[in-house]
């Protein structure tokens, strides 16, 4: 006779609330920071309370989605140039361990994948809380700062300045923050 057994985990999908969510980036041009932000993303969070290690994260970041505030330069970083959004319309993100690294502190790694390069990367994330909005639905929320250097994904194109270095700097400072609600 064998018998099998039913194990729970204390696990819970959330979905990321986009109107309470951002994702941008600031890069060096020229002499200032250019700001920009994705505006069309999504992810789930599978989170466990009780052992947050055992959580996981999937973000997907619709490339056709920059906005600069500027439309020329965003046609620029669409094109094959930069994201190459006709032929890689996502950059994702999907987890494959996490570490408590203090109360609210968390590093997450996983694979990171712009155009069709993947790497893997580690991101220190911060757990802002669990709270019910005024309505009575649960929330969590989370916060990331992370630079990489764009080149590492392909991200190669730039512009030589007649007073030497380039027009574009190569470190993008990436900052996501983000709200979610359990699927139903």
């Amino acid at each position: 006779m064998s018998m099998t057994i039913a194990t729970t985990t204390g696990k819970t999908t959330y979905a990321i609330d986009k109107a309470h969510s951002e994702v941008t980036f600031q890069v060096r041009h020229l002499l200032t920071k250019v700001r920009g932000r994705f505006s069309d993303f999504d992810g789930t969070i599978d989170f466990d309370a009780a052992a947050p290690e055992q959580s996981s994260v999937h973000l997907e970041i619709r490339t056709a989605s920059i906005d600069t505030n500027e439309p020329a330069r965003d046609k620029h970083l669409q094109s094959d140039d930069f994201f190459a959004a006709d032929g890689f319309p996502a950059i994702t993100f999907v987890s494959t361990k996490m570490v408590k690294k203090g109360e609210n502190a968390f590093d997450v790694t996983g694979n990171l994948t712009i155009r069709d390069v993947t790497k893997e990367i580690t991101l220190p994330v911060t757990f802002l809380g669990k709270a019910k909005d005024p309505w009575g639905n649960e929330r969590l929320a989370f916060e990331v700062e992370y630079t990489l250097n764009r080149k590492d994904y392909g991200l190669n194109w730039n512009a030589v300045l007649e007073t030497g270095g380039f027009l574009v700097g190569d470190e993008v400072k990436i900052s996501v923050s983000v709200q979610a609600v359990p699927r139903t």
